[in-house]
């Protein structure tokens, strides 16, 4: 037998990403702005009535000065550096405030900004998405860039061996290095509909020539059944959002970058499809309730299209 050499992957992933560059004496770009100013304040007000005022008066009006700069450039505060959660601040402050739903009894007010449906209009908030347009081709428009939409389904590394998982992770980084635009991995969870699955296999065991079998199929439906009664199976779906920006040619970028992101998952292993328009109609319906039965498999019918009845045979059929 020869030795198990595989290797367990490890990556070294830097916990401050996000930290700024170091400039001179530990401090960033922007505290060394923060104390330059204080001292051009300091070395102004120095200069103008360095003069007229004593000594001890100079100090005690330079000293709060001082004070406040260093508390500003080197303080934080809720993780933020202190100017920034002023600023924060102060654009809460001066933000407009939105009421909250009233109690019960008291009548409800719905904020100014909610836009108002109905004829005539009424006090009923509707959620916009921010999507405009959803063409044929699964490029959904968002003003200022355009979006498509990628299904894949996980992997599973853990039954791996060292060097496949190593070799995965490898595969992932390097897509992830190729990126040229911002992209979105949204994991989210769905109620399974089982009781439609149990219906199909109790229907197809009359087909079912072999008496053990069929009743196996039988005894399988009625566990769908009490299982979707009994518990709330959920199952777990991921959805890659590609982007691209500019004024010409971003539907056709979008889409190429969509197709690399699918070609390069489906190389680690995963089974990928680029949404066409009516699947990405049926996603972002269903996310906004996603605890809602609802198939997503088959391509609904977009806002704009016509729906044509099974007796029109010169039009195609589409299911809303």
């Amino acid at each position: 037998m020869r030795p198990n050499d595989d290797t367990t992957p490890h990556a070294r992933i830097p916990a401050d990403v996000d930290t700024p560059d170091k400039i001179v004496y530990g401090l960033t770009a922007r505290q060394l702005a923060i104390l330059a100013v204080a001292a051009v304040l300091g070395y102004g007000t120095v200069r103008s009535v360095g003069t007229l005022l004593p000594q001890p008066v100079l100090i005690a009006v330079l000293t709060p000065l001082a004070g406040a700069a260093i508390v500003l450039a080197l303080g934080r505060r809720d993780g933020l550096s202190m100017d920034a959660w002023l600023i924060a601040a102060l654009r809460h402050h001066r933000s407009p405030r939105r009421l909250a739903p009233a109690a019960t009894g008291r009548p409800a007010t719905v904020p100014a900004w909610a836009p108002a449906t109905g004829t005539p209009p009424t006090a009923v908030p509707v959620l916009r998405l921010p999507a405009t347009a959803i063409s044929d081709t699964g490029v959904i428009d968002v003003g200022t860039h355009a979006v498509a939409l990628v299904a894949c389904t996980t992997v599973n590394i853990g039954l791996r061996t060292g060097d496949e998982q190593a070799a995965l992770i490898g595969s992932y980084g390097r897509w992830l290095n190729s990126l040229s635009g911002p992209v979105q991995i949204v994991i989210s969870a769905q109620r399974v509909d089982l009781s439609s699955h149990a219906h199909r296999i109790a229907e197809n065991t009359e087909t079912i020539a072999h008496p053990a079998l069929a009743g196996a199929a039988r005894d399988y439906a009625r566990f769908l059944e009490d299982l979707a009664a009994r518990r709330d199976p959920l199952w777990r779906t991921v959805t890659v959002a590609v982007t691209a920006a500019g004024d010409k040619g971003r539907d056709t970028e979008v889409l190429r970058r969509a197709a690399h992101a699918a070609s390069a998952l489906s190389a680690l292993g995963a089974q990928t499809s680029v949404l066409d328009g009516g699947r990405a109609a049926a996603v972002l319906t269903c996310a906004t309730n996603p605890y809602t039965p609802a198939d997503v498999t088959w391509a609904r019918a977009l806002p704009d299209a016509a729906i044509t009845g099974a007796g029109d045979s010169h039009a195609p059929t589409a299911r809303a």
